[in-house]
This record gives C-alpha cells, sequence and structure tokens, in this order.
C-alpha cells in the first residue's frame, strides 16, 4: 500500500496554493539524477502453521523487526513502540496487518536495485528461520480471512480500518490482505512528468496482467487472476483509479493539484498522534477551517502525508509510482523496476511507448483496466486482439530503453537481463496466476496450502 508517514518536524506552513503546486515542480531532476526506487511487500507466516503472527507475541512482528538491528537498521517508534526501520537500503515498515515491506533507496541502475533486495531477503530470511517464519510472495493471502488477521500499532491503520467501510466494501481486503511492488521514478520537467504519467497509465493494465499472482482466496480460486487488483475496484472511489483527466489537454502539476485537493483527507498527525480528519476536505486546511484543527494552517509535512492517501493506479509526490503489480518471488521483484525504466528513462523508447498508446480513448483504456484482473493478457485491446499481441513489443520497446541506458555490472551485463521472467510469461502464454491454477487443480490435488511450500522466499 505504501502509506507510510515519515515523522519529521520544523516543516514549512502552507500559506498559498501556489505551495502545493511548487512541491511538484521541486521534484525534476535532470537525466543524469534519474533514479530508481523498489518497494516490495510480502506475507510473513508462522512455518508451522502457516497462521500471520501478531505484533506483540514472542517471535512476532516486533520481534522480527528488532531482530533486524543486528544489520545495522534503525528503530523508528511510534507511541513507543518501533513500527519502521531506517538503513542505508532505504527503510522496512509494516503494513496494516504485519505485511513487512523494503522500500528501497534511490538507486542509479537496477544491478544495485537486485542487490539490495537480495541483501534484504538474505536477512529476513536469516531471522525468520531464527524465529520459525517464512515469507509469502503474493498479490494476496491465498487463504486469510480478515478475522484470521493482526492488525498492526500504527495510528493511521487504525483511522483507515475504520474509514474504509464507509466508502467500499473491499478496502479493508486492500489493507490487510494484499501486496504489491512498485517502481518509484524521476522526471526532467512538468512535460516530460505528464508523458510518463499517460504513458504509465495507459500500460498499466499491462503491468498488472504480467504480475497478475493472487487467484486465490480463503482457500479457493477466486475466478481472478489479480484479485488484489480487482479490489481496488470498491476501496475508495474518491481516492482511486485511472484518473480521466491525465489525458486531457492542459494536464501538469496544477490539475493534479486540484485532484488531491479534492481527495478526502484521512488524518492529520500532531505531537506524535494521529487525530481523524477522515472524510474532511483538504481545501478547508488550506483555509485554516478544518473542523479538527481550528484556526491551523496546514505544513508541507501534511500535504506529503495527504498525497500518499491517494491511490490511483499512477501516483504522483516529487516523482512518478507505478501502481500496478501483485507481489511476487525474488525474480519477479527486480523485473518490476526493470519494465519501467525500460519504458520511461529513455527518451527513444518513451516516446514508442506512447505511440502505441496515445490513440485509445479513455474509455477504451477503463475497459482494458477492469477487464485485467480476471482476463489478465486475454483482456480486449483497444483497436481490437487481446493485451497478449502487444506484450512482447512493449518488453522490446522496454529492452531497448534498457540497452540504450548501457549500465552495466561487473561482468559488463547491461540491464535487460531484469526483463527475462517476463520475456518467459510472454513466451508460454501463461500468467503467474494461471501456473498456480494449473498447480492447485494438478498436483496440489486441491489443497492450496501447498503454496506456501512453493512460494515462500
Amino acid at each position: 500500500m505504501s502509506t507510510n508517514t515519515v515523522l519529521k518536524s520544523n516543516a514549512a506552513v502552507i500559506e498559498h496554493r501556489d505551495q502545493l503546486i511548487a512541491s511538484f515542480a521541486k521534484g525534476e531532476k535532470p537525466p543524469e539524477r534519474w533514479r530508481i526506487g523498489t518497494e516490495h511487500e510480502k506475507f510473513v507466516y508462522a512455518l508451522n502453521d502457516h497462521r500471520a503472527p501478531s505484533y506483540d507475541e514472542v517471535g512476532g512482528i516486533r520481534d522480527l523487526l528488532m531482530a533486524l538491528t543486528e544489520f545495522g537498521w534503525t528503530p523508528v517508534l511510534e507511541g513507543g513502540k518501533v513500527i519502521a526501520l531506517n538503513g542505508s537500503d532505504g527503510s522496512v515498515s509494516l503494513e496494516p496487518a504485519g505485511q513487512f515491506e523494503l522500500s528501497g533507496a534511490p538507486l542509479e541502475n537496477l544491478h544495485q536495485t537486485c542487490a539490495e533486495t537480495g541483501r534484504h531477503l538474505e536477512q529476513v530470511l536469516k531471522i525468520g528461520e531464527r524465529f520459525g517464519i517464512g515469507f509469502l510472495g503474493m498479490g494476496m493471502w491465498p487463504d486469510k480471512t480478515r478475522a484470521e488477521l493482526p492488525t498492526m500499532p500504527k495510528g493511521r491503520y487504525v483511522i483507515m480500518l475504520r474509514h474504509m467501510p464507509r466508502v467500499g466494501s473491499m478496502g479493508l481486503d486492500m489493507m490487510l490482505r494484499t501486496c504489491t511492488i512498485q517502481v518509484n521514478l524521476d522526471y526532467q520537467s512538468e512535460a516530460d512528468m505528464v508523458k510518463k504519467f499517460r504513458v504509465g497509465l495507459a500500460l498499466q493494465p499491462l503491468a498488472t496482467a504480467l504480475f497478475a499472482n493472487s487467484p486465490f482466496t480463503e482457500g479457493k480460486p477466486n475466478g481472478m487472476l489479480s484479485y488484489r487488483s480487482h479490489i481496488w475496484s470498491d476501496t475508495d472511489p474518491a481516492r482511486t483509479g485511472m484518473l480521466p483527466f491525465v489525458f486531457e489537454d492542459g494536464f501538469g502539476y496544477e490539475r493534479y493539484a486540484d485532484y488531491a485537493l479534492d481527495v478526502p483527507m484521512y488524518f492529520v498527525y500532531r505531537d506524535g498522534k494521529y487525530i481523524d480528519a477522515a472524510g474532511l476536505s483538504f481545501r478547508d486546511f488550506l483555509k485554516g477551517e478544518l473542523s479538527v484543527l481550528p484556526g491551523e494552517l496546514p505544513t508541507t509535512d501534511d500535504w506529503n502525508d495527504h498525497l500518499s492517501t491517494a491511490f490511483p493506479e499512477v501516483r504522483l509526490k516529487s516523482f512518478l509510482e507505478m501502481r500496478g503489480a501483485d507481489g511476487g518471488p525474488w525474480n519477479r521483484i527486480c523485473a518490476l523496476p526493470a519494465f519501467w525504466v525500460g519504458l520511461l528513462y529513455d527518451q527513444g523508447a518513451l516516446d514508442a511507448a506512447w505511440d502505441l498508446v496515445k490513440g485509445w480513448s479513455m474509455e477504451q483504456r477503463e475497459l482494458l483496466r477492469s477487464s485485467v484482473p480476471k482476463l489478465a493478457l486475454d483482456a480486449p485491446l483497444p483497436g481490437g486482439g487481446t493485451l497478449r499481441d502487444i506484450a512482447g513489443q512493449v518488453l522490446d520497446i522496454s529492452h531497448a530503453g534498457l540497452t540504450a541506458r548501457a549500465r552495466l555490472d561487473a561482468g559488463g551485463s547491461n540491464e535487460t537481463g531484469f526483463l527475462d521472467p517476463l520475456r518467459e510469461i510472454v513466451r508460454t502464454g501463461k500468467v503467474p496466476a494461471q501456473t498456480l491454477l494449473d498447480r492447485y487443480h494438478g498436483a496440489w490435488n486441491g489443497d492450496v496450502s501447498k503454496i506456501y511450500e512453493e512460494m515462500r522466499f
């Protein structure tokens, strides 16, 4: 979900709307300063009985976090409880039901990204072995009900868990039962941001299809290939979706700021505590008229927190977040940033990707997005055919972009090898969820618990 607040102080007071727009412009960087930030979540479970461990139990989530300090991580506390870790590889944080997330550091190339991922997994596996804990790479818990899952002691989650059922039927599933992989990427200018945003939104369904990995709910097939993606269709319509205005003439920082201002608030963080502002208006906050903080103006921290509570398929902060992929195993963690870096970090590839999708209507984009959770690569493509028909072409564009970047490892290899897991999916015609369903109906004999043996990290 990636909605974690960085606890800071001395933030500037926002006195006018232009400051909100300027926050996006401050993210502009020349290409030589573009970085790659990869975030990936995984489920934590007890090896002996597959249950999700609680925060406080011996050998549970708190102990797992504290044990990782052996590797140089520094605890982040909220209300006297450790809820995250900071370190040279970014931060480790908790999703609402104890899903473990690494929000990686901003890195120069994909070789560094994969090395970072490898270090993290080596650390958690070492600690997990000590505590009898395993880690599962999936888009959704394959067998857990909501009632079987713990909740973590984070103030913002208390507010969100209370608010979600008011605005959608599946928001609690999003919080408690899903995991994702996402990549955060830079832009050079407002025009560059706009083009990357549009390509990212248009091709997000392809990323969802290639990474579709959540075909089970409570131990049975759920009729979807990416149920995690389907969940977003009824989580909270005020803060999710494909954002049609991004494709309209004149889109830029100002229009996105207006969108974010219209997203209802969740909370305000003050003096170490979260104040419930669910459903209130940030526009009122700008006028000093927020009912829970009368007379007080927002700070830049408040704005950054608020931006993190919008959940569209692509999200703008001072960088762009690609948000369409289910969680998965180690090699696909590295494949997602490779896919998007190849498409968006080389001008020739970006132009080619835009040429491929620019003729699609908004109605066609929405149909593709709504079809992908169930159909994946068989979703209907604008103009005829299926998403499968362009998957290889898009990977070729990404490959060309990575080749042009020419970022080499110590052995002289470029970054294109990280696309190999996606090439194999296109070659076989089966997305990960379809392979899992074949196992379920075949070798597993309808026993989804076998997934813990075959899909654990």
